[in-house]
């Protein structure tokens, strides 16, 4: 399975990102799977950019989400929000139609409980506006796992949450 993971983030340094991290380290050998990070790189959305054309590394995450048969994307929740950064790929994806019928999983990763309630509440609907099939929405957080020099070591019951959740996409 092709399986592409997206942070949220508007932070290279996120903890999304190293949690994403280690998801692919605990499916690599048994999946197909690339971590994208850089979503603060692409220009703010407008319709009149499209005229202009997509640029390169956008149009090259816009084929990697249509090569992918399940995408992970993994928001951290910035003033009962999405960040701006992943409501701008999205924006970029709504008349191209990259998500329509993509299998996804919806992560928020917060310091911890309640944190990302309104993030999740946020990027389901427009999941659904893109005609996502999101098939699960995860929340965790920072202090239910280990991190350690920026390596996110994950409990064995979201490791086995995660395999159970490979196994519903596929």
């Amino acid at each position: 399975m092709n399986i592409l993971l997206i942070s949220g983030s508007a932070s290279h340094n996120s903890g999304n990102f190293y949690l994403l991290k280690a998801i692919a380290d605990s499916w690599e050998g048994q999946h197909e799977v690339s971590v994208f990070q850089g979503l603060a790189d692409f220009p703010l959305f407008s319709p009149a950019r499209l005229e202009e054309g997509t640029p390169i590394k956008l149009e090259t995450l816009k084929q990697q989400i249509k090569a992918a048969d399940l995408i992970v994307i993994s928001t951290p929740e910035y003033s009962h929000n999405i960040p701006a950064v992943l409501k701008n790929l999205f924006e970029w994806c709504t008349a191209s139609g990259e998500f329509a019928e993509k299998k996804v999983l919806a992560i928020t990763l917060t310091p911890k409980e309640p944190r990302g309630e309104h993030a999740m509440r946020a990027l389901l609907p427009t999941l659904k506006t893109l005609k996502a099939k999101v098939l699960a929405q995860l929340p965790l957080y920072k202090s239910e796992m280990e991190i350690k020099d920026q390596v996110v070591i994950l409990p064995k019951e979201i490791k086995e949450g995660l395999n159970t959740f490979l196994e519903i996409g596929n």
